[in-house]
């Protein structure tokens, strides 16, 4: 049982905030000592308990670390997508999305809160980044909602769960990490989740039609002094703030698509085109590009050190036979392939409370790999694949510790509440859920598109 004491002890120092790296790789070392012939080799100690394993079993870990981190090139494309996010979020797009979608969707009740469900998908597909997308939406939407009367539960949610989106609309880092973790194409996990991705942005939007529907007050139409452009002039601005977002997204996802370029390439050139918008929109100079270029640094170095920790986590972990028992139970549990599904969804989901989703990826999935491999095969990996993705997305979502509502929190003007942000983030939780469950029920929501992309059809 000392993997599974082993578990519990990482677990546990995250759930009391001490930082996910160290948490894990700390954890390692503590354990290695416990289970290995480490200390008697060493200190001549006799030991109470008969050592697990043979420190020299841990004579790869450097070579793991290698091959996992700097020998990988499917993660390369990380900092490519973080910078492509970054310097996007510099270029102003999201300002002039954001107020194009306003006025064409004004006139609508609810068409405010659509608009910035409209520009999250958008975004989404362009960045990537999560963080940018909800501080982006928070400082730009929020008070124009609050100004026209929104209910203020409401204007939080849309403005928390579609910036979200980044999550599972490619190109997603956490896709990209995914990809790397349960050993599928990245390529093939951006097809599959793209209209997955804009299924749930749809159902935000079906969510806020009802609410203004039956609510009216909640989500009021713009006055007619607001939508000051019209027709012809309308059409244009549109399509003038419309086409960058469509010409990165062709970049980076169609060139997949069509097979022209690996993820890793698409990054790259993703990259260059949001630097080229940048420059457009004359917000390419040194001090944008500079602070574009500390913030992938940053983000990019703290993705890859818990992956340090997460990997001597692993060998360790399952050096003490822990991955064995954890096997055991999951191929045990009742319902076969449907009770898997139902009870590794929801301890993600549950997990997704406490704990980040990079955590989550680097601990949990390596463990359920296996098991859904013997289950599925590796064709409907992806499905798989994107399916955590979806459930994933809920812990940017849930309190108390969304990161998403955090975000939000901190741009939000005084007079919102926590509590309205958790109010108002309740039903685009259940709606989550419903779409896990959907994609759970309907696999070819997901393969469809890759199987295309393939020639199958």
């Amino acid at each position: 049982m000392l993997g599974m004491w082993m578990f519990a002890a990482a677990v546990g120092l995250l759930l009391i905030g001490y930082p996910v790296a160290f948490s894990l790789g700390g954890t390692a070392v503590l354990f290695t000592l416990i289970g290995s012939d480490m200390l008697p080799q060493v200190f001549g100690l006799d030991l109470p308990w008969e050592p697990v394993f043979r420190m020299a079993r841990l004579n790869i870990l450097p070579q793991r670390i290698f091959g996992t981190i700097m020998d990988n090139y499917t993660l390369v494309a990380v900092p490519f997508f973080v910078f492509m996010g970054v310097m996007l979020e510099k270029s102003g797009l999201a300002e002039e999305l954001l107020e194009t979608m306003g006025v064409l969707f004004g006139r609508l009740r609810g068409g405010l809160a659509i608009s910035v469900v409209a520009v999250g998908a958008l975004l989404a597909a362009s960045t990537g980044v999560v963080g940018a997308s909800v501080v982006t939406m928070g400082v730009l939407a929020l008070p124009v909602m609050l100004k026209y009367n929104y209910d203020k539960g409401l204007a939080t949610g849309v403005v928390a769960s579609s910036g979200t989106l980044g999550q599972i609309i490619p190109p997603s880092i956490v896709l990209v990490i995914l990809g790397d973790q349960i050993g599928v194409s990245v390529g093939d996990l951006f097809l599959g989740s793209f209209f997955p991705g804009f299924l749930l942005a749809g159902l935000f939007i079906v969510w806020v039609i009802i609410v203004a529907w039956t609510n009216p007050k909640a989500a009021p139409a713009l006055p007619e002094e607001a939508r000051t452009i019209s027709g012809l002039q309308l059409f244009l601005r549109v399509i003038k703030n419309l086409l960058p977002p469509l010409f990165l997204i062709f970049l980076v996802l169609g060139t997949i698509f069509f097979g022209i370029a690996t993820p890793t390439e698409a990054g790259a050139m993703g990259a260059v085109g949001a630097m080229l918008l940048a420059l457009i929109n004359r917000k390419l100079n040194l001090k944008n590009l500079i602070s574009s270029m500390d913030q992938t640094v940053k983000l990019t170095s703290m993705v890859f050190i818990i992956l340090t920790g997460a990997t001597a986590f692993s060998m360790v972990f399952t050096a003490l036979r822990g991955d064995l028992v954890v096997q055991d139970f999951l191929l045990n549990l009742p319902g076969g392939q449907v009770g898997f599904v139902f009870f590794t969804m929801l301890v993600i989901f549950l997990l997704g409370f406490f704990i980040d989703f990079i955590e989550i990826t680097f601990i949990v999935v390596p463990l359920l790999t296996p098991i859904a491999l013997g289950y599925f095969g590796q064709d409907l990996m992806i499905w798989f694949g994107v399916l955590i993705a979806m459930n994933l997305q809920a812990s940017f979502l849930t309190p108390p510790f969304g990161f998403a509502l955090f975000y939000l929190k901190g741009v939000a003007p005084p007079s919102i509440k926590t509590t309205d942000i958790y109010r108002g983030i309740i039903p685009f939780i259940i709606i989550q859920l419903m779409a896990v469950l959907l994609i759970a029920l309907f696999p070819n929501i997901v393969m469809w598109l890759p199987s295309l992309a393939q020639g199958g059809g």
